[in-house]
């Protein structure tokens, strides 16, 4: 590495791992479900004008969506929120402190989405709720004072797989493609040949173990490994929407993610990558303590919508 772990962030680092909480991959699934919300459940200290919770019909069923309008008068542009997790965890709840943050940072309405989750709901169930969670927001998100023609997708870790998946298949139908994607040190690929799976094999926060384990769990078959909506760094990215692309140095997925933002500004996508070499998976929920996260924050939000 190339800097040493950021001395805040290594005291939460510490004092996470002080409480012997084992990884993910170990608990089963309703008990690794449990200790995530448990760990990232809601403080709800930054103030907003309202929370609204409601349900969308998507193909599989209801899709709960949490709407969080900042104070702020006037129409605002809208960000469809995909929580990360491994495709397997996560929560509204989870994810409420981080939208909260970024709503009020933009400003913008930002829209949690609460998707199927593998492994009972394998891929593509999960995409499929997030895409009809956009498109329900291109057509319903002035409910909320938030601007239709104004939508972009936000997403962490799976959920940047997810947001970058969603942007695909707008791309390739006939859905309105979104404004921004901004992926947050997003899992774009299977290959676990990169560096930096060997120099963060053991985390901090996520482990090598975890990610193969709760890959297998999201696909259908091997076969899914070949589908861009799967591993969109395989895919064509010519016509994806403006990019940000945050990546973390302590990182097992930092390769990945450096990876493709080199091949969509390659490709010709206008991409914005930030690079946080002292950070670690997941830093973005940490910017009460951490202030080169509070920092990083700031930067997301002002690239997150046009």
């Amino acid at each position: 590495m190339s800097e040493p772990l950021d001395s805040d962030l290594a005291t939460i680092v510490d004092a996470f791992a002080a409480t012997g909480v084992p990884d993910w991959h170990t608990l089963s699934v309703e008990s690794a479900r449990e200790l995530e919300d448990d760990v990232f459940a809601p403080d709800r200290d930054t103030a907003v004008r309202y929370t609204r919770d409601v349900e969308i019909d998507g193909p599989h069923g209801a899709v709960p969506i949490r709407a969080v309008r900042p104070a702020v008068g006037g129409e605002l542009p809208t960000v469809v929120f995909y929580h990360g997790g491994l495709w397997a965890l996560g929560s509204l709840d989870s994810v409420e402190d981080i939208c909260r943050d970024i709503a009020v940072r933009t400003p913008a309405v930002v829209l949690a989405v609460d998707y199927r989750l593998a492994p009972e709901h394998p891929f593509p169930s999960g995409l499929d709720d997030c895409i009809s969670a956009y498109a329900w927001a291109r057509d319903n998100v002035d409910a909320f004072g938030g601007d239709r023609t104004r939508v972009s997708v936000a997403g962490t870790s799976a959920g940047g797989n997810l947001a970058t998946g969603v942007a695909r298949f707008c791309r390739d139908g006939d859905i309105p493609t979104p404004d921004r994607q901004t992926l947050l040190y997003p899992m774009i690929d299977d290959d676990r040949t990169r560096d930096s799976y060997t120099e963060n094999e053991s985390g901090p926060l996520l482990s090598r173990g975890a990610i193969e384990h709760f890959w297998e769990a999201y696909l259908r078959s091997p076969v899914d490994r070949a589908n861009p909506y799967v591993a969109p760094l395989r895919g064509d990215q010519s016509g994806l929407p403006t990019t940000t692309v945050v990546t973390a140095g302590f990182d097992p997925i930092r390769d990945e993610g450096v990876a493709y933002a080199e091949t969509l500004d390659a490709t010709g996508v206008d991409t914005t990558h930030h690079h946080y070499p002292s950070m670690c998976h997941g830093f973005l929920s940490l910017t009460d303590g951490v202030a080169v996260a509070d920092e990083a924050m700031d930067a997301v939000a002002d690239r997150i919508v046009d």
